[in-house]
């Protein structure tokens, strides 16, 4: 897993940006100001503010860190299990000026090396879909963080849309758990009761693409290639999984 991210990084940020993830989005609306905008609604949700130590589980470069720690002026801290993409989040730190905010733990999300209760707030953005076991990873985000605080998260999930007898279901969700190395993609319902089994009373969730004007996955249609959405088409698709192989 970390020789794939060593080698795919680079490519990830050029054809998508420093935030590794989708977002619902609006007509008129291009796909870096619907991730931003996705990013801020997290924030308001938590409701940061100035002062608050935050966590970021699965951080990856950092882009929503940044944009989180920009429009909040909290100080945020990512966890992240893969050197080469902390040492770049570190120098995009630098860049943007939050290095002084904001910093990178390597550990693995599942055992972090922070005391019980420590954080204000902790979210994830598609990051804790990559566990093991999502109770752990829960409970594990439970401990550190202080007692009667939130933690929000976007995660990947199969709505009760999916039928499993259903061949062209089974192919998309294929795709999307190969394309983003995921496991088998839990359901709604499956990511509720192992929040509510790590301890957290369950305040709001929703499904955020029913209300888009735009489907989520529109950068990823044919009709919408360019060199910087290249690694998302087929050719790229093929470019980053077989590269690893070299």
């Amino acid at each position: 897993v970390n020789k794939y991210y060593d080698l795919v990084t680079s490519f990830y940020e050029y054809g998508w940006g420093e935030s590794f993830h989708f977002a619902p989005r609006w007509k008129g609306e291009s796909l870096r100001e619907s991730i931003k905008r996705h990013e801020h609604f997290l924030a308001l949700q938590l409701g940061l503010k100035k002062g608050h130590k935050v966590l970021d589980v699965g951080c990856g470069i950092g882009g929503p860190l940044r944009e989180i720690a920009k429009f909040s002026e909290a100080s945020v801290t990512g966890v992240n299990n893969n050197e080469y993409q902390i040492t770049r989040g570190e120098e995009l730190n630098r860049i943007a000026g939050v290095d002084k905010t904001c910093n990178y733990v390597k550990t693995d999300f599942m055992q972090m090396p922070f005391p019980d209760n420590t954080f204000d707030a902790i979210f994830g953005i598609e990051a804790t879909c990559h566990a093991p076991d999502v109770r752990a990873c829960y409970k594990e985000i439970y401990r550190v963080l202080k007692p009667g605080q939130c933690f929000a998260a976007y995660e990947w999930c199969i709505t009760d849309c999916f039928d499993p007898a259903n061949l062209e279901h089974q192919r998309i969700k294929g795709e999307v758990e190969l394309g983003n190395g995921l496991p088998d993609i839990r359901s709604m319902e499956e990511c509720l009761e192992a929040l509510k089994l790590a301890g957290f009373e369950v305040m709001w969730e929703k499904d955020v693409a029913v209300d888009s004007p735009l489907p989520w996955y529109l950068p990823l249609d044919k009709s919408q290639i360019s060199l910087s959405n290249f690694r998302v088409t087929a050719v790229g698709r093929f470019f980053t999984r077989n590269m690893v192989i070299f």
